[in-house]
């Protein structure tokens, strides 16, 4: 694999953005390597951190290098700091800036970068997670499957957390959610009804992490809309050493999503 930090100007946020992207390459003699064919264009994957990381957090926790060296799948890491991949009421457009402008961006910079939906995926975990499902039922046309461990799916819980005087910058009046963009639950029945392409989703969440009655609430909603998704839950609690392990799994959930698109 390729893995580079790509330094961009983002014309929605007016500022330089980092992000790490990891490329296919075909390699002879690397000890250890996956030796598999590249194909001209690959399928790309958009993956988000959550509260208290970065863009490098996934390369630095994970062996998601070695999982997208397997598969040809470019991986695109991006950051909102605690933007929450949100258009900020206060502050930043990072919704716009992952959901719409860093694809375009990629395309234009790796050309060999798949511009089809099938072969474009989103993932993320905790408020990534969240940022997964949001840009994938905000912009339904560009990524054809989300993947989300450990979703914060509801962000009503907020408030609770201690210093969180920027939620007020991120999402206004919290108690004003429900109903506008930034309400997830929302926006799945608003493309449902609009006739908009439906996104496979996968969502995962240990049995013992504060997150899952949320994760609970969102598959019952998403099964009931009759998106095509799978939901997860194992014994584990919020942290790497269980998101680890799921890597796999979700992305064998993209594989079989986008074999679906294919055969429509």
């Amino acid at each position: 694999m390729i893995f580079m930090e790509v330094n961009v100007y983002s014309e929605v946020l007016k500022m330089q953005m980092s992000v790490n992207v990891l490329l296919p390459q075909k390699t002879k003699g690397c000890i250890g390597i996956y030796e598999g064919e590249v194909a001209e264009t690959y399928p790309v994957m958009y993956l988000l951190h959550g509260m208290t990381d970065d863009h490098t957090t996934w390369m630095r926790r994970t062996t998601i290098e070695t999982h997208a060296e397997q598969r040809g799948l470019a991986v695109v890491m991006p950051t909102t700091y605690l933007g929450w991949y949100t258009d900020m009421k206060y502050g930043f457009d990072y919704c716009t800036f992952i959901g719409k402008e860093l694809p375009e961006i990629m395309r234009a910079m790796f050309p060999a970068m798949s511009k089809k939906r099938e072969d474009t995926f989103v993932a993320g975990n905790s408020m990534g997670g969240y940022g997964a499902l949001k840009m994938a039922l905000t912009y339904p046309e560009t990524f054809g499957c989300a993947m989300c461990l450990s979703a914060a799916f509801d962000p009503h819980w907020l408030p609770n957390l201690k210093n969180m005087t920027y939620c007020t910058d991120i999402f206004g009046d919290i108690g004003k959610i429900d109903g506008s963009p930034n309400d997830l639950f929302w926006l799945a029945e608003k493309i449902k009804k609009e006739n908009r392409p439906l996104p496979g989703v996968y969502a995962w969440c240990g049995s013992d992490d504060f997150l899952i009655e949320y994760n609970r609430k969102m598959s019952r909603h998403l099964e009931s809309l009759g998106y095509d998704f799978l939901y997860e839950e194992t014994p584990g609690a919020h942290g790497w050493v269980f998101w680890e392990p799921r890597i796999w799994g979700m992305l064998e959930f993209a594989a079989r999503h986008r074999e679906k698109l294919l055969g429509e």
